[in-house]
């Protein structure tokens, strides 16, 4: 793979993104969120002591643990697939471009087309917030940064694997819709459900909803929001007791992290290894 290459293949992704109306409209939509929690006066309520910005952006990633995942699984999954069913990776592959080159070049672009929007909207908030003369929760603010930066990451690498194994694009899109209710239905409801239907040991369901990089995610939101998890009922004496706050918010940042690599570089090899036209 050579850097020109993949910087070729970057640079036309993000031009072709800036011409799309899906760009403009989700980035409206999470700066337009931000205003209206502002308008609103949310930053004047209180919730289990958090106030000011650190409710607002408290809100803010409630929001995204719903919109954020679908979003990027719909329009990540069409962009291999797309491609060739379209016939334009014909054109790009025909050119001197390694697969890797394409395949990490799009990523990339995805990425940046993303988690900018969603950083922006994060900051903005707090440099109004600054502005306003709020005091700004600098801790809270980096690390649910990160949480956004590491589901971003994870589930692009989870759309890069159904774009590349996808026959046509209404596949991938239903497949990747799918997915996407299987793990909000495994947040909560089908978990306890089970545990109350079949009786089985609440160690066992709490550990196999941690698979789950969603329910890791919301969980490592709680715990920031509330860190004795008095949200989450009976399961947060299983989780604080067993790992720890501080373990578990070092864990719901590397388990998606690497999740998304997984996925990336076995999207990666099927891509090279497979008859990809």
């Amino acid at each position: 793979m050579k850097n020109h290459d993949l910087k070729y293949v970057l640079k036309l992704e993000l031009m072709q993104s800036l011409r799309s109306t899906w760009f403009w409209s989700y980035s409206i939509l999470f700066g337009g969120f931000v205003a209206i929690m502002f308008a609103l006066g949310i930053t004047e309520s209180q919730v289990i002591g958090f106030l000011g910005l650190g409710r607002l952006m408290i809100t803010f990633m409630q929001v995204c643990i719903v919109v954020l995942p679908i979003y990027i699984l719909i329009t990540t999954v069409r962009s291999i697939v797309g491609d060739r069913e379209t016939h334009v990776m014909e054109y790009f592959l025909s050119l001197p471009i390694s697969f890797s080159s394409y395949l990490l070049g799009k990523f990339i672009s995805r990425y940046i087309e993303i988690f900018t929007p969603v950083f922006l909207a994060l900051t903005g908030a707090v440099l109004w917030g600054m502005f306003q003369g709020i005091d700004v929760p600098w801790d809270l603010f980096a690390l649910y940064v990160v949480l956004l930066a590491v589901l971003t990451f994870c589930f692009l690498g989870i759309g890069m694997m159904i774009s590349v194994k996808a026959n046509t694009q209404t596949h991938a899109i239903g497949s990747a819709f799918i997915l996407w209710l299987l793990l909000v239905a495994l947040l909560d409801i089908i978990l306890m459900g089970a545990m109350l239907k079949l009786r089985i040991s609440p160690e066992l369901v709490i550990g196999f909803g941690m698979i789950n990089p969603l329910q890791v995610f919301r969980t490592g939101v709680l715990v920031l929001f509330d860190p004795s998890l008095t949200v989450m009922g009976a399961a947060s004496y299983y989780i604080l007791d067993t790992v720890g706050r501080g373990i578990f918010i070092t864990f719901s940042i590397i388990y998606p992290l690497l999740l998304g690599f997984l996925f990336l570089w076995l999207s990666l090899r099927s891509f090279k290894n497979n008859d990809v036209v």
